[in-house]
């Protein structure tokens, strides 16, 4: 059996959409499958660890395997990364957005409150670790955003403003041709409604 027919055929199982590409839908529903901790991918050990688990809870259950499987797909090629960062409040992202500017510290972000996808649960930001040593840079940045982006997320190392290599984000399908200032308004929206974000 050919790897397509295989991921068809998961698909099909599944109950979700069969097209052979092992995107957020299906990851989601492999992990909704399985009862207990995450799986451990073949030759890794690594699950998400405790300060991973807390931030990585804050986010939409759409978007929480997917967090969980990046951890484990950058420790089956030797990278250790955590999730550093998940859902913040509008008040939380605008205290972040003083910082370099009203507040010490470097410039981080160009959102404030209400205009950042950490704000509604489908964004979380990770850190690559080096011997327990957090690292604001380093080439295995990328790596982790090649994997992200296999896994059908959003990579802010991608973007043209602010690259924020340590970001990823799940974009809902009703926002595929959105603009991103669309988006978070219609989030927003949602917010409001008590619409759910991928509803």
């Amino acid at each position: 059996m050919t790897l397509d027919a295989t991921i068809r055929a998961v698909q099909a199982k599944l109950g979700v959409t069969v097209d052979g590409n092992p995107g957020p839908q299906t990851w989601n529903s492999i992990y909704r499958s399985i009862i207990g901790a995450p799986p451990v991918l073949s030759g890794s050990t690594a699950l998400a660890d405790e300060r991973s688990e807390r931030n990585i809870v804050t986010l939409l259950a759409e978007v929480q395997p997917l967090a969980r499987t990046l951890i484990e797909s950058a420790a089956a090629i030797g990278i250790a990364i955590k999730v550093i960062s998940g859902t913040r409040t509008y008040q939380e992202q605008s205290a972040l957005y003083e910082q370099g500017r009203t507040k010490p510290g470097r410039v981080v972000t160009n959102a404030r409150g209400g205009y950042s996808n950490h704000n509604f649960g489908v964004a979380f930001d990770i850190g690559v670790f080096e011997g327990g040593r957090y690292l604001d840079e380093s080439p295995a940045y990328k790596a982790v955003g090649a994997l992200g982006m296999k896994l059908g997320l959003e990579w802010g190392g991608n973007w043209k403003t602010i690259q924020d290599e340590p970001h990823f984000q799940l974009r809902p399908q009703w926002a595929r041709e959105m603009r991103e200032r669309d988006m978070l308004a219609e989030l927003r929206a949602r917010r409001q409604r008590g619409q759910s974000a991928f509803a």
